[in-house]
């Protein structure tokens, strides 16, 4: 049987058992059907083949990440960019958002997002009365990179009714000063309910989802798990963007929201439906709770006190016995599950309530997750190998955020997105961007993984560091196990989906520091170019 496409002369990297590397590699319909040499793979062509000279490149299995957030990253760009180059001070941003105040109608939302008050020359959040002075007559929401604060201006308050005597949400700070007055910040639970309140228009989402598809696909993600945004409608908006066809990428959706998390979860259990419902294109995974806040903000929960503030513990979402009643009636229904577990509390919280739940109703192929791991502590590792228990963490956080980690956690950083210990102690982990809050680029995840340095060429937590194929793993053959689909995807083997992603080099031979500049040359989804040489291909 004569292919549709096949590769030649490569460094066809299949991330098989034996992490094999061949030469060439054939397509048929949305099916690989032959990996091999050069001469193996010559009988079949055909003369409709369309054949493709790597000339050394190296072609890879489609990028999974396993952490994402499409509608956010989607809605993201809409918003003013708190991380463009221009924007250096909190002047910079204050005259974006004054420019996006004169070209929208009044009452419409002013939003902006990635903002860093370490990466400003003031050191500083935009204040609420200079919030104030852009406009009142625009509810004004300054959203942190990490997405767990953000700074709103006084209208935005009100819509959300917060005022003086408003107390704090479980999980979450309406900040006031030392007189009482609101700042404007919010922080945690506080956050995700002003989210709640700008949120954008079906529309806007469904113009949001179709811009994040094509920016994942030119990065050469084929498959995502797409980590929640708002509950429910966000299930609806996925699967009618699927439907026409705006959003290309498969989706393992997790059953998780951004502002009650747990409402969400009850509800999916309630119905009946469970993990694993669905299609190769979009598919139901774990049921997700929100447990602890952001490892930058901070806020994670942890054992021991933050280096940079001895008297702080970080935040906490759920108690224990709350957590288990969720999610262990959740795994009792057959449901794959899963936290957002940042530091060493909440993971410990977490595996705790899994040991209670496997040991009242045992289930061998579990695969429950924990999303992050932050703080994954040698004692709590092992847990996680004995409970069989999946972290994902995020590979490129080191790289925008290593120095803040140093700062507030010292020497735990050593232990911080591990993959070297998860490795060596046979835990499987799965790499995510957790995009929007850094870069989804996959390359930059691969390169930090091996490298762990920060943007200011920093190491970070060095004993962590792996090697290129250990890293591509991450990014692939794992990503598909912690969704249940190893048999269809994550790697390049016959029978499996024609999903894969060809780079302008070799990753196994460009110099290590040199791997973040590596670009996607094409991306092959179900067999089919969706993106080449910079242009995205219209099916």
């Amino acid at each position: 049987m004569k292919a549709d496409i096949v590769f030649m002369n490569g460094e066809v990297i299949t991330v098989n058992q034996k992490n094999e590397v061949a030469e060439a590699l054939a397509i048929k319909s949305n099916r690989i059907s032959a990996v091999g040499t050069n001469h193996e793979i010559k009988a079949f062509i055909g003369e409709e083949t369309n054949v493709v000279d790597l000339q050394g490149k190296s072609l890879l299995p489609g990028f999974i990440d396993s952490h994402i957030h499409l509608i956010l990253y989607g809605a993201n760009q809409l918003a003013v960019s708190c991380k463009a180059e221009h924007i250096k001070s909190v002047e910079d941003l204050l005259i974006d958002l004054k420019k996006k105040a004169s070209t929208i109608p009044k009452g419409e939302w002013i939003r902006a997002w990635g903002f860093n008050e370490t990466a400003v020359k003031e050191k500083r959040y935009p204040t609420i009365a200079e919030l104030d002075a852009i406009s009142t007559d625009h509810p004004i929401m300054v959203t942190r990179t990490c997405s767990h604060i953000s700074v709103v201006n006084s209208r935005a308050l009100a819509i959300a009714r917060i005022d003086e005597n408003s107390e704090n949400p479980t999980g979450g700070i309406i900040e006031k000063d030392t007189a009482g007055r609101i700042t404007g910040k919010l922080i945690e639970t506080a956050n995700m309910i002003m989210a709640d309140r700008a949120s954008y228009s079906e529309s806007e989402l469904l113009k949001a989802v179709k811009i994040a598809s094509e920016h994942f696909i030119a990065a050469g993600i084929t498959s995502i798990h797409e980590a929640g945004a708002h509950g429910p409608e966000s299930f609806r908006l996925m699967q009618q963007a699927i439907k026409n066809n705006d959003i290309r990428v498969r989706i393992y959706a997790m059953v998780g929201s951004l502002n009650n998390s747990h409402e969400f979860v009850n509800k999916m259990v309630d119905s009946g439906v469970m993990t694993g419902t669905g299609d190769e294109r979009f598919k139901i995974g774990p049921a997700k709770l929100f447990t602890d806040g952001s490892s930058t903000g901070p806020t994670i929960a942890t054992r021991e006190p933050y280096s940079s503030d001895p008297g702080n513990f970080g935040i906490l979402y759920y108690k224990e016995e709350e957590i288990y009643q969720i999610l262990g009636q959740a795994h009792k229904k057959g449901y794959q599950i899963t936290v957002h577990a940042q530091g060493d509390k909440a993971i410990e919280m977490y595996l705790n309530c899994v040991e209670k739940a496997l040991n009242e109703s045992p289930r061998k192929d579990h695969r429950h997750r924990i999303e992050h791991a932050g703080i994954s502590s040698p004692d709590l590792q092992m847990r996680m190998k004995e409970l069989g228990v999946i972290p994902i963490p995020n590979p490129p956080f080191p790289y925008e955020f290593g120095d803040i980690y140093i700062e507030h956690y010292g020497n735990r950083v050593n232990h911080m997105y591990a993959a070297r210990d998860y490795i060596d102690n046979g835990i499987l982990a799965a790499g995510g961007s957790d995009a929007p809050v850094t870069d989804h680029n996959p390359l930059l995840g691969i390169h930090v993984a091996v490298n762990r340095t920060s943007r200011s060429g920093t190491k970070i937590g060095p004993v962590q560091s792996i090697s290129v194929l250990e890293a591509i793993k991450l990014y692939t053959w794992n990503g598909a196990f912690a969704s249940f689909d190893e048999d269809i995807k994550g790697s390049l083997e016959p029978g499996k989906l024609a999903d894969l992603v060809v780079l302008n080099d070799s990753i196994l031979k460009v110099d290590s520091q040199s791997i973040k500049d590596l670009k996607v040359e094409s991306t092959i989804l179900n067999g089919e170019i969706l993106y080449h040489k910079g242009t995205l291909v219209e099916i």
